[in-house]
């Protein structure tokens, strides 16, 4: 490995572990293809795996006093339902539906809070209830995207934000959930062979920057006022569905052509 598979895992694990500090799952997004320039894509996804787990427990110490319990138990088991729709279809079903489903539902609730905010006289819309239906539907999304591409979040997001929690309970929940998701993750992606040794040594060797991204992410949301972080979060989201709708035209694009 020379010294430009360094410098691009460093970035890519940066900015996945500023996402997973709480700054947004658009910068999560970017890690599996960043490393894509310097391996294939299977293979950063099996290697992204670890040091997402290494995030989560670092992410759960620095959000240990915020969360909305019943916000994460009425999304667990949809979550687990996608996970295992994930390990069942992960060889059949090609990667570019998925994101191009996902990222084209993401753009059309960032559509429509954009429209609701700046065309009906700024309106607030008023904080959403928990559903089960719902729920289920949002959280099976985002288990299934999370397994293939590790690109769970907007699904979360266009379930969890209209709820208006605060930002300390928001960041806190999406935390323990995706947490539970990557730990339940870990199976299926031994049994199907992506975390072969060489590919955990490379994880471990990432860990460090993984770590110092992850507590400088949680520090600059833990500061943010509502009237900031809400707009931040809904922009980050617009980025998730944007990467998402690209990858997946562009793909396709590539196939029929």
């Amino acid at each position: 490995m020379d010294s430009t598979f360094y410098i691009v895992a460093v970035i890519a694990v940066l900015l996945v572990g500023f996402g997973k500090g709480g700054m947004g799952d658009a910068l999560g997004l970017m890690g599996v293809p960043i490393l894509t320039f310097v391996m294939p894509a299977v293979q950063a996804a099996a290697i992204l795996l670890p040091i997402l787990v290494v995030m989560d427990i670092i992410a759960l110490w620095n959000w240990r006093a915020h969360w909305h319990r019943p916000t994460l138990m009425i999304l667990l088991p949809g979550a687990l339902i996608g996970i295992v729709i994930g390990w069942m279809t992960f060889a059949i079903v090609p990667d570019y539906v998925m994101r191009l489903l996902i990222g084209a539902v993401a753009l059309s609730f960032i559509g429509r809070f954009f429209y609701n905010r700046y065309f009906k006289g700024n309106a607030v819309q008023p904080p959403r209830e928990n559903t089960p239906v719902r729920a289920t539907i949002w959280s099976t999304l985002s288990g299934y995207g999370s397994f293939i591409a590790h690109a769970g979040g907007a699904p979360f997001q266009v379930y969890a934000l209209p709820l208006r929690l605060s930002p300390k309970d928001y960041t806190g929940t999406a935390v323990r959930f995706f947490a539970i998701i990557n730990a339940l993750k870990l199976g299926p992606y031994y049994l199907i062979g992506a975390l072969s040794v060489g590919n955990l040594k490379m994880s471990a060797m990432l860990i460090p920057v993984a770590l110092v991204a992850t507590t400088a992410g949680a520090f600059c949301v833990k500061r943010m006022k509502p009237d900031v972080f809400y707009p931040l979060m809904y922009f980050m989201c617009a980025l998730a569905g944007l990467k998402l709708a690209w990858d997946g035209i562009s793909e396709l694009a590539g196939l029929l052509g």
